[in-house]
This record gives structure tokens, sequence and C-alpha cells, in this order.
């Protein structure tokens, strides 16, 4: 008993290890940073706004606090979305990062709108717009340099290990140091006698918030419904399984994404006549290939021995048995188990290969198969091969 539970425990935390460990672990230290410097900008500018009655410098220490939540909820996209497949999830656990995506740009264009509305309200009342005090200025100033830097170290960190969450996290923090700018230049206007310049500056870092959020629910949404990689990168892959030998022919490839990796489907034509074996080779080759070269999770690639696109379709054809006791009913007896019958199916007919022993008299069977191939429903070639059947 004390066996198994243990055995359960270590199943669980090997769950938790990180698909990608590298990843997973710059993409927490540079998360944690984050939440670091917008927890101190997040007090100092709300009430370095506050009690200097900056409205902009405030709603910049909102900002500043909405990109605190941000960041937790990154931690726990990063942590849960780096996990290994499993059971319930084949794919993994990558669309957590999406979804986090999604809460996040819903979230912040819900704060933006929010400035908005207020900023709107208090400029119809202009008797209630005071001067700023001249420290918020340092303070709004401070704010921008620690965001501008943010984001160079967010974003360098962000490339390094390929991350679309932190890709987008490291733009958030871009868009929070314009937003200070406009409040620095909110804030001077006041100071140089246009009061109503700091809360202008509010309602622009509430718009400029808002947008940010859309972009980032709307590209979340795009991926939540499966929408397929950019045409250049398509036709990349399309190049690449196309270079691959062997290869005869692609006549569809889908794609989507999930988080910053992408799926594959792709249908590739071969040789008809060639082995099981040496199609899934081929096919092995294909994906290999596109992972290769490609920033792609997995490919699934179906093999066709001819464009089922544009032949007959070949479903509603007898399975082999079938066949095999059509043939031999119309042949008027069995052939010797040692015989070896390979069936192809194409364009909505049977070609069938026939392996004879050595030893049996051809001529009779030869009339009979071109009797059959005149008029058969089913067989449109009968090919007759002596020799030894391959054990």
């Amino acid at each position: 008993m004390k066996n198994h539970i243990h055995g359960a425990e270590l199943d669980r935390s090997a769950a938790f290890e990180p698909a990608h460990p590298v990843r997973f672990a710059a993409a927490r230290k540079s998360t944690w940073v984050s939440i670091v410097i917008n927890l101190v900008l997040s007090i100092i500018q709300v009430v370095a706004g506050f009690f200097g009655k900056s409205q902009s410098l405030m709603a910049d220490g909102l900002h500043s606090f909405a990109d605190l939540l941000s960041d937790v909820l990154v931690l726990f996209a990063n942590r849960h979305g780096n996990k290994h497949a499993d059971a319930n999830h084949p794919y993994g656990h990558a669309r957590i990062e999406t979804a986090a995506s999604l809460i996040l740009g819903a979230s912040l264009a819900a704060l933006g709108v929010g400035l908005m509305v207020a900023t709107g309200i208090r400029l119809q009342h202009p008797e209630q717009i005071h001067a700023v005090h001249p420290y918020t200025l340092w303070v709004a100033v401070i704010a921008l340099a620690a965001k501008e830097g943010m984001f160079r170290y967010m974003l360098a960190v962000a490339q390094r290990v390929r991350s679309q969450m932190l890709v987008a996290n490291a733009w958030h923090a871009r868009s929070d140091a314009a937003s200070s700018l406009v409040v620095i230049i909110g804030i001077i206007g006041n100071l140089l006698g246009y009061t109503f310049l700091d809360l202008v500056a509010a309602g622009v870092v509430g718009v400029m918030i808002a947008y940010m959020g859309i972009q980032f629910a709307r590209d979340a949404l795009l991926e939540l419904v499966d929408t397929g990689l950019d045409e250049e990168e398509v036709r990349a892959i399309r190049n690449t399984l196309k270079a691959v030998p062997g290869v005869m022919g692609l006549h569809e490839l889908r794609t989507r994404k999930m988080a910053d990796n992408a799926l594959v489907d792709a249908h590739i034509i071969v040789d008809p006549r060639i082995s099981v074996s040496e199609g899934h080779y081929i096919a092995e080759a294909t994906r290999s290939a596109v992972l290769k070269h490609h920033h792609v999770m997995d490919v699934m690639v179906h093999i066709d021995p001819e464009d089922d696109m544009q032949a007959k379709p070949n479903a509603l054809l007898p399975q082999r048995h079938l066949l095999l006791a059509h043939l031999y009913k119309r042949l008027g007896y069995e052939l010797p188990a040692s015989t070896t019958v390979v069936l192809h199916y194409l364009d909505g007919k049977v070609e069938a290969d026939l392996l004879l022993d050595a030893d049996l008299v051809l001529a009779d069977l030869q009339e009979k198969c071109a009797a059959i191939m005149a008029d058969d429903v089913y067989f449109r070639r009968l090919t007759l091969y002596r020799g030894v059947a391959p054990n």
C-alpha cells in the first residue's frame, strides 16, 4: 500500500515537470522580476497620485496593478501549460496559455473602458479639477524608465525561449511605458496651467489599456477556433513536404496554432505499388523534415496512393476476403494457398498482382484472367507472376 501511494506521488510530481524546462525556468524568472517591479510601481504611483492630485498617475498605477495580476496569471499558465501530455490531454496543455491570454485581454479591455468612463465623468465637472504636485512628474519619469527597462529585458527572454505569452507580456510592458509617457505629458501640461490635461492623459491611458486588451483577446480567440498559420509559413511547410524523396504530390495540408507551436495534418501521395513499410518510412521522413525545419509541435501524415480529391472513391469496393471469393468464383476454382495476392485499390477499381508457384500451368489461368478483366465489375487488371511466394 505504501509503495502504491509513493508511486502515485511520483506520478503527480512528474506530471508537473515542464515539457520545456529551460523555457519554463526563464519565463518564471522574468515574470517574477515583473511582479516585483509592478508591485513597487503600483504602490508608489497610486499613493503619489492620490496625495499629489494626479488622476493620470493614479490611472497608471492601476495599470501597473493590472500588470501585477496578469503576471500572476502568466506564472499559473506557464506552470500548467508546460505540463507533459497525459491521457486527458494528449496534445499537451499549451492551450492553457491561450486561455490565460484571453482572460488577460478581456480584463485589460474592461479596465481601460472603466478608466475612460471615469475620466469622461470627471471632465464634465471642470471646477473639480486641481493642479497636481510637481513631485508627481518625477514619479512618472521613474515609472517610465522602469517599464521601458522591463520591456527590453522581458522581450529578450521571450525571443530566446520562443514563448508567445511572454512576448505578449513584454509588449504589454512597452504599452505601460507608453502610457507613462502620456502621463508625463499630462502632468507637465497641468503644471503649466492646463489643468484638464492630467484628466485627458488618464483617458488616453484608458484607451491604450483597452486597445492592448482587445488585441490580446482577439489573438487568443483566433487560436481557440483553430485558425491556421499564415500563408507564408504554410507555403514553407508545403515546400518542405514536397522536397522529401518519395513524395509524389501533396493534395491536403491543414495547420492550427497551439500557443507558440503548431499542429500540422498532411496528405501526401506516394507510388501506389511500393510496400506498406516503405510508405511508412516516407511518412516518417516527411514528419521529421517538418519538425526539424519548422516550429511545429506534431505532424500527422496520411499516405495516399493517388489524389483522392480527384480519383474515384474506393471506399465502396469490397474488402480483401470478399474480392478473393469473387475472383475464385469467376475463375471456377481457388488458387493454391502458396499464391500471394497483392491488391491495389486505385481510381474506383482493383488491380491485382498474383505471384504463383513456379510449377503451376499458366495457360488456362491467363485466358480466364483476360476474360475477367474484360467485363468484371471490380477488377481492372490481373497480372500473373511465376515464382516462389515469399514466406
